[in-house]
């Protein structure tokens, strides 16, 4: 039997980087931008569950590194990306055919108030689970069995999408039909993927 829902990751999946976010946060700190971005994301990573504003933690980063930069300026790279349009299709075709798509995204409330309430991606899935919001986060089984008790789905009607692959690796373990997949290899092979769970794609 084919899925009866469809769990999309956001980044690398659904969504893109469209300018060099990573220049542009090592270019924050004079030395060791490297260092820097990877004190960035050990900071983010609380945020990501909700429990600690994300603003605080670039803050105290800033402040350890002796940056120049403003928290604003610092927090602008986090709004560098763009939705895929052909891959935001593919999931209203899914939808019209009464497969559930939802957004299973790890994200912080600043990054997710972007996605949600500024550019609108709750109009392209029937639910969406951000991190922030479950207070739980992939690649954490929970998060996952927290999505399956939303939804009151069975883990094996359930197909999970992501370019990560401990995601994968943990959604495979609480049941969760879970293939990986990247932006990167192009939409084609998103719609084969697709396919080959017996999804309704037409052409």
């Amino acid at each position: 039997m084919s899925p009866s829902a469809v769990l999309f990751d956001a980044d690398g999946v659904v969504q893109r980087p469209d300018r060099d976010w990573w220049s542009q946060l090592t270019s924050l700190v004079p030395a060791d931008g490297d260092g820097f971005v990877a004190d960035l994301m050990a900071a983010e990573k609380p945020a990501l569950l909700g429990k600690v504003d994300f603003r605080d933690a670039l803050a105290d980063v800033l402040r350890r590194w002796n940056s120049p930069a403003s928290v604003d300026e610092a927090l602008e790279p986090w709004s560098w990306f763009v939705a895929e349009p052909e891959v935001i299709t593919l999931i209203q075709s899914l939808r019209s055919a009464g497969i559930g798509c939802h957004l299973a995204t790890n994200q912080h409330a600043y990054r997710r108030a972007i996605m949600q309430d500024e550019r609108g991606y709750g109009a392209w899935f029937d639910r969406t689970f951000y991190s922030c919001d479950v207070g739980l986060a992939k690649p954490d089984p929970a998060y996952f069995r927290a999505i399956l008790g939303a939804l009151d789905l069975p883990a094996s009607s359930v197909l999970f999408i992501d370019d990560n692959v401990d995601n994968v690796a943990s959604a495979s373990s609480v049941g969760l039909r879970a293939e990986v997949y990247d932006l990167a290899a192009g939409v084609p092979a998103l719609v084969e993927l697709l396919r080959h769970h017996d999804l309704p794609i037409p052409g």
